[in-house]
């Protein structure tokens, strides 16, 4: 008898399969849009654009022409849009025109092209890698100086026996960001701050990483004042910005309580529970890189630590406020987290070499999802390089002709997500698909400003689950893996499809 069969009955153990990394869900996409690039024909709109009072118009053979900035340019060309939102800088991105698409030479995307799209995004992307590499900087030297310890036990404190507050209150906040400035990457720097915090009140990261991401989503998806979405879309579809104000506020409300509804009936069922986290395996891997740091013993709140805690939390207030009113963006938001970093180093009194060494540490624990962000715009490159943005969105508007009003502001919103898994930007989107979309809303007879909430909802609902998007650097942040982000977060984006499909067609009818 063999070795082997003396253990004869005794099936050797099989490998447990595990879902993949973020950075192979990203790769997969990858390839299957690179592979999209060999199917789908390619092609592009002529697209406008305004620079020094005068229209560029760019054909589909890459040659330009220039045209006066007048309002007879845009009519001329189909663009309902006024003159002043170009000359103001509303609309700063190139529309595309309507009516002007055409077929391209194909530029299939191949192996080569392939593995240089996550180093040309790194290029593309340099100033969220960095803005996110310094934060982790910034978070590092607030551990070391305690005054992060200090502040979980006092808010423990202070929320004890109202834990579910805290989730209210985050979620809440964090979609009034997303509804009126469009709060999205900003939210990166909360998820060190606020999932420690969570897990001290009872609560797994799982709804921490909730109430950012859906507070986020939620805010974004029914944007009221957002200029990147809003805004924009309105001026591009050429109606007044206000134009569907109303139900896009009732869809805000809604739509923030339905997320929040959802995410204490699950937070109230792992605090009775810890078993039935979703994340429940990884328990104590999170727990020693959140909270490793922290001591048990209590923590005296001095002088100096309320002082570094006031610098740490007007960093914050002061990063929405230069993003919200002063036109901010990743190089300023990146300087003040920098500063504060130094300011807080002094007050703490660290050493330089301790600084240095906790700086460049806290910048390594978010590496990764540098790289995340890096890898997810290589996707984007693939796709432009490819030329089928605009194929996709052509299709999408032949689809929807001839339908009746009620289906055709639903397709609408479907076709919406869709695209913006190929056109993640919300600004980027809007410019290029109002001009197309939004004179289709003439021949069924309804408002522009459904076509407008259609994309608002569309793009928003595939924010909440696309690779392409933030998603997967936020699920980084916290270590959960994206299986266990969809098992938790598909039966509520069904329900939100749900809402707004009816808000949709409550707009229509009534």
């Amino acid at each position: 008898m063999t070795t082997q069969t003396a253990v004869a009955g005794h099936a050797a153990p099989k490998k447990k399969l595990t879902f993949p990394t973020a950075y192979t869900v990203l790769l997969i996409v990858a390839a299957l849009v690179a592979m999209l690039t060999w199917i789908v024909p390619a092609g592009t709109y002529n697209k406008l654009s305004y620079d020094s009072n005068e229209f560029t118009v760019t054909y589909a053979d890459g040659t330009s022409e220039n045209f006066p900035a007048t309002q007879a340019t845009l009519d001329q060309f189909g663009i309902k849009a006024e003159l002043e939102k170009f000359t103001n800088g509303d609309i700063y991105k190139p529309v595309g025109i309507p009516g002007s698409y055409s077929n391209v030479e194909a530029s299939p995307q191949g192996i080569g092209e392939f593995f240089q799209a996550p180093i040309t995004g790194m290029y593309d992307s340099i100033d969220v890698v960095f803005f996110v590499l310094v934060i982790g900087g910034f978070i590092g030297v607030v551990n070391h100086s305690g005054a992060f310890n200090s502040g979980i036990q006092s808010l423990s404190s202070t929320f004890e026996g109202k834990e579910k507050w805290l989730i209210v209150i985050v979620t809440t906040l964090i979609a009034i960001g997303g509804t009126t400035f469009g709060m999205a990457e900003e939210t990166i720097a909360f998820y060190p701050i606020l999932v420690p915090i969570f897990i001290a009140a009872g609560y797994d990261a799982m709804v921490a990483l909730a109430a950012i991401y859906l507070g986020s989503s939620i805010g974004t998806m029914c944007s009221t004042v957002n200029p990147f979405s809003t805004i924009i879309a309105s001026n591009a579809a050429g109606i007044n910005w206000t134009a569907g104000l109303t139900p896009r506020l009732i869809m805000l409300g809604l739509g923030t309580l339905l997320c929040i509804w959802y995410l204490v009936r699950y937070a109230e069922k792992v605090k009775a529970d810890p078993s039935q986290s979703l994340i429940y395996s990884q328990k104590a891997e999170i727990e020693q890189r959140f909270l490793g740091k922290h001591s048990d013993q209590p923590a005296e709140m001095t002088g100096q630590i309320k002082l570094i805690l006031t610098v740490f939390a007007a960093t914050f207030l002061y990063m929405v406020y230069g993003v919200s009113q002063l036109g901010w963006w990743f190089t300023e938001m990146t300087t003040l987290f920098f500063v504060s970093a130094l300011v807080i180093g002094v007050l703490s009194r660290t050493d330089e070499k301790s600084f240095v060494r906790e700086f460049l540490q806290g910048a390594n624990d978010l590496l990764g999802v540098a790289m995340i962000i890096a890898i997810a715009r290589g996707v984007t490159v693939l796709m432009d390089q490819g030329m089928i943005s605009d194929s996709i969105l052509y299709a999408s508007a032949g689809l929807v002709e001839g339908m009746d009003k009620g289906l055709f502001i639903v397709v609408m919103m479907v076709l919406f997500a869709g695209i913006s898994f190929f056109v993640p930007s919300s600004s980027g989107l809007a410019v290029l698909s109002m001009p197309i979309m939004a004179p289709l809303a003439d021949v069924v007879g309804m408002p522009r400003d459904n076509i407008v909430s259609a994309y608002q909802y569309g793009m928003g609902l595939m924010a909440f689950i696309t690779p392409t998007g933030l998603v997967l650097a936020s699920l980084a942040m916290v270590n959960v893996t994206f299986d266990k982000w969809l098992k938790f977060v598909l039966p509520l984006l069904g329900m939100l499809v749900g809402l707004a499909a009816l808000c949709l067609l409550a707009t229509v009818y009534i």
